[in-house]
């Protein structure tokens, strides 16, 4: 069965970095483009960034072009999020998605504290 693992969150303060991974298994991940979400208290979870399968082509929100860097080790089944500058408003639980054939597949996320 799929399973999705992140890892890597924690306490960080204001402009510090953090990077976040997501191991995966039970489907072929190089076949899969993955993305990671977040949801801060009482908010939408939303899309933070996304890239292909391959690894060449990435997106971002608004919010994180330029501070946040989407990558994936295909060998080891992993997808990354190295966070720079973060803020506060960075705070929230992060997680990694994989859409499979029509179905979406979630971990159980990692909680990233933006604070003095």
């Amino acid at each position: 069965q799929v399973q999705l693992v992140e890892s890597g969150g924690g306490l960080v303060q204001p402009g510090g970095s953090l990077r976040l991974a997501c191991a995966a298994s039970g489907y072929r991940f190089s076949r899969y483009a993955m993305a990671w979400y977040r949801q801060a208290s009482g908010k939408q979870r939303e899309l933070v960034a996304t890239i292909s399968s391959g690894g060449t082509i990435t997106d971002y929100a608004d919010s994180v072009k330029g501070r946040f860097t989407i990558s994936r080790d295909n060998a080891k089944n992993t997808v990354y999020l190295q966070m720079n500058s973060l803020r506060p408003e960075d705070t929230a639980v992060y997680y990694c998605n994989v859409s499979i054939l029509g179905t979406g597949y979630w971990g159980q996320g990692t909680q990233v504290t933006v604070s003095s």
